[in-house]
């Protein structure tokens, strides 16, 4: 940690943004946002539909290709690493209580991750890494979920840099230093690439990933959180 006064300031500030109300957002928002969805989803899937036939037949008229298990892939992957065109690693930190929450939201955001249980909020780890994948999905998480902040951390080529995003824009940065020390230990592991999504299972933290969900299972948990700001309860209910 840095002995730079300042650092408090920033400590302050990081946790004052990052748990106001624009961290939350009520029934009423969660709606707005979702508007049009369905119907998106359904043009998607037809889309989708399309390639699939055609991919098929592609795939039936393919005699070679890239086999699986190439060296060359690993090689490819550590020097776009090194030259920054990919990231190390990326997360997505909120404060969200709950990691299937997340995982849902990513999943009808399109963004692929792992989304990891924590005390002081749920992560999702990206699996797009490459280009600007992980600013990317910052972007379409936040505008989705209209209201709610969450903070971008990425590695690239050994270099760490941690950004807030709120309605689809970014914001104020983060030193390291601050931004772990407000999160979970095992955000500082991830982006040092001490520990995997896989060591974090081994540990025995909850780790969901937007692949169990469809579109359906997705909004089917969201409505079980946003559930209690229907029927009854009071206007300005909100999901944490």
């Amino acid at each position: 940690m840095s002995d730079d006064p300042r650092s408090d300031d920033l400590n302050d500030d990081f946790n004052d943004d990052f748990n106001s109300d624009d961290a939350h957002f009520s029934d009423e928002e969660l709606e707005a946002a979702l508007a049009g969805f369905e119907k998106e989803f359904a043009e998607e899937d037809a889309k989708n539909d399309a390639k699939n036939d055609g991919a098929s037949a592609g795939d039936a008229d393919a005699g070679t290709g890239e086999l699986d298990g190439d060296p060359s892939a690993g090689f490819d992957d550590e020097l776009e690493g090194l030259l920054g065109n990919k990231a190390k690693a990326a997360v997505l930190i909120t404060r969200l209580a709950s990691a299937e929450l997340l995982a849902a939201f990513c999943q009808i955001s399109d963004i692929s991750a792992d989304c990891v249980t924590s005390k002081e909020g749920a992560v999702a780890v990206l699996s797009n890494l490459s280009g600007d994948g992980p600013e990317a999905a910052a972007r379409d998480l936040t505008t989705v979920v209209n209201g709610m902040a969450i903070v971008l951390a990425v590695n690239r080529a050994d270099k760490l840099e941690a950004t807030m995003y709120l309605k689809g824009k970014a914001g104020e940065t983060f030193a390291p230093p601050v931004l772990f020390s407000s999160t979970a230990p095992f955000v500082e592991d991830l982006m040092l690439g001490i520990t995997t999504v896989d060591g974090l299972r081994g540990q025995g933290l909850a780790v969901v990933p937007t692949s169990g969900y469809d579109h359906d299972a997705a909004m089917k948990v969201i409505a079980e959180h946003t559930r209690f700001g229907r029927g009854g309860a009071t206007h300005g209910s909100r999901v944490q």
